[in-house]
């Protein structure tokens, strides 16, 4: 009679599933049951397995997942206090491992819900075009494993009925790590911004030359030194005469920089030449 193959354990109260042949060290059949809310394993046919190996293995996956657990049991009790909304992350399947009930019932949706979609989740709820700025730079504070850094990010959200998104302002942190020191979870809290206090108009231009930065950055890195001297001077209402006096040099030279200074930039009007001297701070 062949024997049963068994895959994969559903933690009691818990959303993480052990994979049994993620962590066995050898490719033999196994059987093994699962005694309910306790962690007591019983392995069948010892023969076909490293079973001290096998059992020492499971264990230690248990009890990660059990201060996993605890970890986010102990946010839970404190979120409601907390002015804004609480998420963590998992590293590394990328989806939501909790968010507090405020941001539930801000998205109409469950947590549940929110779990099951994976990364689905990030593309329904929030601008994508945002996430390819700051997405970059959680990523790659979490290959730092500095434990006292954080990264601060502006970000637009969908709400549950609403047509248009709303600002917030977050920040992001690794929350746990797992034996080995790897990042294995991240906490943002997502503070609302006050429009009564104008603050969303101040993001909204900020991100606006944001977004111009970094799309038109290869352009501006074309241009040379004195260009740059000539971009700054242009946009300040300098004449070629006054340019060319302020730094020496002819106003046919000044004016054949400011001729190539369109063609690099292509842009042909003073407005389009601003935008370029303020994303890049010339003025």
């Amino acid at each position: 009679m062949a024997r049963k193959r068994a895959y994969t354990f559903l933690l009691p109260n818990h959303s993480v599933f052990i994979t049994i042949e993620a962590i066995i060290k050898t490719k033999r059949n196994f059987n093994c049951s699962f005694e309910q809310n306790t962690f007591i394993y019983k392995l069948f046919s010892p023969e076909d397995v490293q079973s001290l190996s096998l059992m020492e293995t499971i264990a230690e996956t248990l009890s990660l997942a059990e201060r996993i657990k605890t970890r986010i049991t102990e946010i839970d009790a404190v979120s409601h206090e907390i002015p804004g909304v609480v998420i963590i992350h998992s590293n590394r399947g990328m989806g939501v491992e909790y968010m507090s009930k405020r941001g539930l019932e801000i998205l109409g949706i469950t947590i549940e819900e929110v779990i099951a979609m994976g990364p689905a989740y990030y593309d329904r709820f929030f601008n994508p075009e945002e996430a390819q700025d700051y997405v970059p730079k959680i990523i790659d504070a979490l290959e730092r494993n500095d434990h006292q850094e954080w990264v601060t990010y502006f970000q637009q959200v969908r709400h549950a009925g609403a047509t248009d998104l709303t600002w917030y302002a977050a920040s992001t942190k690794i929350f746990m790590r797992d034996d080995n020191s790897v990042p294995l979870l991240n906490i943002t809290i997502a503070l609302p911004l006050d429009i009564a206090h104008h603050n969303t108009t101040k993001v909204d231009r900020l991100q606006k030359e944001n977004d111009f930065l970094r799309k038109n950055y290869s352009n501006f890195s074309r241009l040379t030194d004195r260009e740059r001297d000539i971009l700054k001077l242009t946009c300040l209402g300098k004449s070629s005469v006054e340019m060319a006096e302020e730094l020496f040099i002819s106003t046919a030279t000044v004016d054949t920089h400011r001729k190539n200074i369109k063609k690099k930039l292509h842009a042909n009007t003073t407005y389009e030449l601003t935008q370029y001297a303020m994303a890049f701070d010339l003025i």
